[in-house]
């Protein structure tokens, strides 16, 4: 991570933790995208909209599914959910224009409750839509024992960002939506 990243993050961490930032159903620290630059500074995290959600790209530093979820959380959101194919459009072409479409980003899919059943760690869903790369979901085994068990979307072969299950150890960008 670069000292600015870093600077970045620690700053919007200790101005939620001394201004009391909401751990509730807002993100008190949050701006929209949309409502125009003249409005955000550094003490805010740039959403971007699609109809009433609203993401924020953790792309300062990668973290595990876990951390990922945590940090979401702390500033009032949660790791994403993609109930749509506009949806998951949408994610990918912002994140390609945003430079970063050949890295990996968590959501809150998971199917750690039942092996093979896939849901929304949000909202405690089961997968609707879905966008899996070929031969996804695995459940691949690695020589230490490890299986996947997490949702991230991944350019695995060019085609944009599809649908991959990885462990949940693996550290990688994350998407949060505002609850």
């Amino acid at each position: 991570m670069t000292r600015l990243g870093c600077g970045i993050l620690v700053a919007m961490s200790l101005y939620s933790i001394a201004y009391g930032a909401s751990r509730g159903n807002d993100c008190s620290n949050c701006v929209d995208d949309s409502l125009g630059s003249n409005t955000i500074n550094r003490w805010t995290m740039p959403l971007l909209k699609l109809g009433e959600k609203r993401y924020y790209l953790g792309i300062f530093f990668k973290a595990n599914w876990y951390k990922a979820n945590r940090y979401c959380r702390y500033h009032g959101m949660q790791l994403a959910s993609i109930d749509t194919e506009e949806e998951n459009k949408f994610l990918q072409e912002t994140i390609a224009s945003q430079g970063f479409g050949l890295e990996h980003f968590w959501t809150s899919g998971t199917d750690q409750g039942e092996e093979g059943h896939f849901f929304w760690m949000s909202t405690g869903r089961p997968l609707t839509f879905t966008n899996w790369n070929a031969g996804e979901p695995n459940n691949f085994r690695y020589e230490n024992g490890e299986e996947e068990h997490c949702l991230e979307l991944w350019n695995r072969d060019g085609k944009g960002l599809k649908w991959n299950d990885t462990p949940c150890s693996f550290e990688t960008y994350f998407v949060c939506e505002v609850n």
